[in-house]
């Protein structure tokens, strides 16, 4: 007797029904395990090796103040904790927006919400200063408004197109990265520095009040796009179906692309601009799952994979060639772009 890893199980009671597909859950099993593997090679990664037996004392002990303590507690977890819960947000960010604009390009950071949240943070960091929540709340402000642009201007006769969001994505998203050169030319030097190697995106010296609320976001919006996710696999067959089905189809998209739209710019705001993850985290995830739903959960892990493997990547190179992790991912993900298009029909 052979057993199927796609094969559906589904419970159901008056109000809830839970439906089980063994290889999904299997697979989120085996990404879990991977983030936990690659947590524990990155948080001994660097200059300085350490003993697990030493990383493990320090872990316990927060409030130490010895050296290896001060290198977990200050350097190396908050550059972990950073890459895991950013590449969760983009990973969710970028299943939500290839769904409801049903193209595999459909990413924010293709569709210039990344910029726009960007934009924000880089407008704060000129004229307001260097608060970390001043650059968070703008970059939340620039996000919603470049999203609530490219929605506003991608809806004809009542419904969005898919190419239609993200051909006038692309071109937003050109018009606010000329913007944010135009800022940078604007600000002085110091301020013009600061962006500048904010937009490289990094996650090097991050500290924890800039990680709290990227994930507070993560751990609230999460168990709420899991609860309404089911819906966006009723709106990709169709708007009219979906309502037919119980759906209500405009409060459905606008909710979850707010939510989408702040977790992209938590993220920005948190590690900036960082390209490819929510491109290819959804589509990824897909293929290992092989789920026809929208893999939410499966991207948030993919995503938190992928930046975590470009991240020890990035510090593992010879020569002590230290990439910038946007740069990193921004290379990868150039060719995985190319390929994406080459395949599309």
């Amino acid at each position: 007797m052979r057993y199927s890893l796609d094969k559906q199980r589904v419970w159901r009671s008056s109000a809830v029904s839970f439906r089980w597909v063994a290889r999904t859950y299997l697979m989120n099993l085996l990404l879990f395990l991977l983030v936990c593997l690659l947590a524990v090679l990155a948080i001994n990664s660097g200059r300085n090796s350490f003993d697990f037996d030493l990383i493990w004392q320090a872990l316990l002990n927060p409030y130490d103040e010895g050296f290896v303590s001060k290198i977990i507690w200050d350097v190396r977890l908050p550059r972990l904790v950073t890459a895991i819960f950013a590449g969760a947000a983009l990973g969710i960010s970028g299943a939500i927006f290839q769904s409801i604009s049903r193209n595999p390009l459909g990413s924010p950071d293709i569709i210039g919400f990344t910029t726009g949240a960007a934009s924000g943070a880089i407008f704060y960091l000129i004229f307001l200063g260097e608060s970390n929540l001043g650059v968070a709340v703008s970059a939340i402000i620039g996000g919603v408004a470049t999203a609530v642009i490219v929605y506003m201007l991608s809806i004809k006769f009542g419904t969005i197109g898919s190419y239609r969001l993200v051909l006038i994505g692309i071109g937003v998203g050109a018009t606010l990265a000329a913007f944010n050169g135009l800022l940078l030319v604007k600000g002085d030097i110091n301020s013009a520095a600061a962006a500048n190697i904010w937009l490289a995106g990094s996650l090097n010296a991050r500290q924890w009040e800039q990680i709290i609320p990227l994930m507070a976001g993560v751990l609230f919006l999460l168990p709420l796009i899991l609860l309404t996710s089911h819906r966006l696999s009723l709106i990709e067959m169709g708007d009219e179906l979906a309502q037919q089905l119980g759906v209500n189809v405009q409060f459905t998209r606008l909710s979850l692309t707010f939510y989408a739209v702040i977790l992209a710019s938590l993220a920005t705001a948190a590690a900036g601009p960082i390209a490819f993850i929510a491109l290819a985290a959804p589509q990824l995830a897909k293929r290992v799952t092989r789920t026809k739903a929208v893999p939410v959960l499966g991207a948030a892990l993919m995503g938190a994979v992928l930046l975590l493997a470009a991240d020890w990547l990035s510090l593992t190179l010879p020569f002590d060639m230290a990439l910038p992790i946007g740069l990193m991912t921004a290379f990868i993900g150039g060719l995985y772009l190319l390929w994406v298009v080459t395949k599309l029909r």
